[in-house]
């Protein structure tokens, strides 16, 4: 197995004096896809919003390719590697399509001369990805479906030429047509050696992609393992698998 490109060890955390988290640990290998599943509510949104720095850890470490990161700003942890498609996707609505994307290779392009120029190529292996992102290139970004808008967050994550992605439920809300699509793109990523942290309500659908899953249950880690590993777990089968 590969050395991990993201290592959480004993994290705790949450919101005011509430550590929804409890002691996680988890880890994700370089080029590996690592899903993070269990019911609403056990802390899988906010162990994300924990290590981009959304948030800060009460407690334990987060380490990103050998660094520990625990405690630093958001926009420092995303300058070192890290980027987040946050739940809910978080675009901004009134920009365009390309606008968007543009704004997520801001923390490594030249803040004035030639920052379109640079990114010319980022723009266009987005384009590649989600062709129908080209066609709205020019198209406001608040106007797009709910699958444009996912196909645009995880884009625009991308963008910043990331170490390690950050996937929150890329399904919410979609359509289960819509969410094929986006699977499949989920999948040429994992193809392309994408290291991806993926969050995701549909336990089946993630654990398609995933070559390994941790199972959180009220702010800690219940059952780990393989796809394999999961199926022959009763318990996990008759509440996520079944």
């Amino acid at each position: 197995m590969n050395a991990p490109m993201l290592r959480i060890e004993d994290l705790h955390g949450g919101y005011g004096t509430v550590d929804v988290l409890q002691g996680v640990s988890l880890e994700v290998a370089k080029g590996s896809v690592v899903a993070l599943i269990g019911p609403n509510g056990a802390g899988k949104t906010t162990a994300m919003r924990l290590i981009s720095g959304l948030l800060r850890p009460t407690r334990g470490a987060i380490v990103l390719d050998g660094e520990h990161v625990e405690g630093r700003d958001a926009s420092r942890i995303a300058r070192l590697g890290l980027a987040h498609a946050p739940e809910g996707r978080k675009i901004f609505g009134p920009l365009s399509t390309e606008d968007n994307l543009l704004l997520g290779a801001y923390s490594r392009l030249p803040r004035f001369f030639g920052y379109r120029r640079r990114a010319a190529r980022d723009l266009e292996e987005a384009y590649e990805r989600f062709p129908r992102l080209k066609e709205r290139r020019r198209q406001q970004a608040g106007t797009l479906s709910g699958g444009e808008q996912q196909m645009l967050a995880i884009a625009r994550a991308l963008m910043a030429r990331p170490k390690v992605l950050l996937l929150d439920e890329p399904s919410m809300g979609l359509a289960p047509v819509i969410i094929q699509e986006v699977y499949a793109a989920i999948r040429r990523l994992k193809a392309e050696g994408t290291t991806l942290l993926l969050v995701e309500q549909f336990a089946v659908t993630a654990l398609e992609v995933a070559d390994y899953a941790y199972v959180l249950e009220r702010g800690r880690v219940a059952v780990a393992g393989t796809r394999e590993d999961l199926g022959r777990n009763e318990r996990v089968v008759e509440a996520y698998l079944g």
